[in-house]
C-alpha cells in the first residue's frame, strides 16, 4: 500500500517561495514506469496538474507554471519536493502529491496540505 503525505508552511507571503515536501512510503520513486505528480486545487476550482517527476528523474511541468515551479526528489529518503517562486494570492490552494500510473491516472494521493498566500 503506497502512502503519500504532504507537508508545508501553511501560510506564505506574496512574492515568496513555497517549499513543499511529500513523504512516500510503500513504493519507490524509481520504480518503472510511475510518475510522481504535484496537483493543486484552489478554492472553488477544479484540480490543476502542476507537474511531475518520472521514475527516470525526468521532470515535466504545466506550461503556465513552468517558469516558477521546480520538482525534485531524494531517492534515498523517498521524498518529493515542490518549489514555487513568486507566489501570488491566486496560488492559494490545497496542494497534493500523487502517483501517476500513466495517462494522468492517479492511483494514490496524499491528503493534501493547504497553502494560503497572504500578507
Amino acid at each position: 500500500q503506497v502512502q503519500l503525505r504532504e507537508s508545508g508552511p501553511g501560510l506564505v507571503k506574496p512574492s515568496q517561495t513555497l517549499s513543499l515536501t511529500c513523504i512516500v512510503s510503500g513504493g519507490s520513486l524509481t520504480t518503472a514506469y510511475y510518475y510522481w505528480s504535484w496537483i493543486r486545487q484552489s478554492p472553488g476550482k477544479g484540480l490543476e496538474w502542476m507537474g511531475d517527476i518520472a521514475y527516470s528523474g525526468s521532470t515535466y511541468y504545466r506550461p503556465s507554471l513552468k517558469s516558477r515551479t521546480s520538482i525534485s526528489r531524494d531517492n534515498a529518503k523517498n521524498m518529493l519536493y515542490l518549489q514555487m517562486s513568486s507566489l501570488k494570492a491566486e496560488d492559494t490552494a490545497v496542494y497534493y502529491c500523487a502517483r501517476d500510473v500513466g495517462l494522468a491516472t492517479m492511483d494514490y494521493w496524499g491528503k493534501g496540505t493547504l497553502v494560503t498566500v497572504s500578507s
